[in-house]
C-alpha cells in the first residue's frame, strides 16, 4: 500500500462511487480518513507502512453566525441576570463554554480606565478578553449582590437552586450552559440551531467586521493560528468588503 495505489483508490471513489452507488466528496474523505487511521495504528504495532491515502479537498463549509439582533433577542428571552450575563459574555468576548463555566470572581480586571475577564484557556493559558465599562459595571455587580451570598465557590456562574438536601450551590456546568442557551434559542423563536460555540464564530465575525485586526482578533479569543480566523472569513460579504475599502480609500 503505497501512496500511488492509495490515490488510485480515492480517484476510482470519487469516480465510480462503490457497489452501492455514487459517493460525495465527504464520504470520500471519511474513507480516506478511516484508511489512515488504521495505517498509523499498523505503524504503531511494528508493521512496515510507506502509504497514506490523501483526503480529497472539501467545498469550504460556511459556518452559521448569530446576528447582534439575534443576540439582543436571546439576551431578551433570559429571565434572570445571570442568564443575561451568559449571553452576552459569549456574544461579546467569544470565551468557550469551558471558558465561561471556570470564571471565577475575581477574573473581572480593571485596569486605570480598561475593563477585561480574564480566561483560562486551554493548556491553562490565561488571557484578557476586554469588555465595555457598562458591561464590566454589570458583571461586578452581579458578582458583588447576585450570586448567593452564603455560596462556599468563587466561581462567578452558579446554579439557580441549591443542591438536594440543603447543601451549597454547585458552579454551573458546559452541559448546563448548553441547554439554557438551547432553551433560550426555542424560547427566542429563532429557527437556527444555537449553542455555546455559535457565539464564538458570531464574535469573530463581527469583530473582524467592525474592522479589528485578525491578529488581535485570533489574541482575543485564544487562537494560536490565525487558520481558525482564516475560516471566519467565509462570513464575509461583498458588501462588508466594500465599505472596508472605502474606509480605506476615504480622505484624511
Amino acid at each position: 500500500l503505497d501512496n500511488r495505489v492509495l490515490n488510485r483508490l480515492s480517484a476510482q471513489l470519487l469516480a465510480e462511487g462503490n457497489v452501492r452507488g455514487k459517493l460525495s466528496e465527504h464520504s470520500v474523505h471519511a474513507y480516506a480518513r478511516a484508511i489512515n487511521h488504521f495505517l498509523s495504528w499498523a505503524k504503531k504495532e511494528g508493521e512496515h507502512v510507506d502509504g497514506r491515502a490523501q483526503l480529497p479537498r472539501l467545498p469550504q463549509r460556511l459556518i452559521d453566525i448569530l446576528s447582534r439582533e439575534e443576540i439582543e433577542r436571546l439576551e431578551d428571552a433570559a429571565k434572570t441576570e445571570r442568564d443575561k450575563l451568559i449571553v452576552r459574555l459569549l456574544a461579546d468576548t467569544g470565551i468557550r463554554v469551558g471558558e465561561l463555566v471556570g470564571m471565577r470572581t475575581g477574573n473581572l480586571i480593571q485596569r486605570d480606565r480598561q475593563y477585561f475577564v480574564k480566561v483560562r484557556g486551554k493548556g491553562d493559558k490565561e488571557r484578557l478578553a476586554p469588555v465595555s465599562p457598562a458591561f464590566y459595571r454589570r458583571l461586578v455587580r452581579y458578582a458583588e449582590r447576585g450570586r448567593p451570598r452564603d455560596a462556599a465557590t468563587d466561581r462567578l456562574f452558579l446554579a439557580l437552586k441549591r443542591r438536594p438536601g440543603g447543601a451549597d450551590y454547585e458552579p454551573l456546568t458546559s452541559s448546563g450552559v448548553e441547554q439554557l442557551i438551547r432553551n433560550l434559542g426555542a424560547t427566542a423563536g429563532l429557527s437556527k440551531r444555537v449553542h455555546p460555540h455559535l457565539f464564538r464564530h458570531s464574535a469573530a465575525t463581527w469583530m473582524l467586521r467592525r474592522g479589528m485586526n485578525p491578529m488581535l482578533v485570533a489574541q482575543i479569543l485564544g487562537h494560536e493560528s490565525l487558520q481558525m480566523i482564516q475560516r471566519v472569513y467565509a462570513h464575509l460579504t461583498p458588501g462588508d468588503s466594500y465599505e472596508a475599502m472605502l474606509k480605506v480609500l476615504q480622505e484624511p
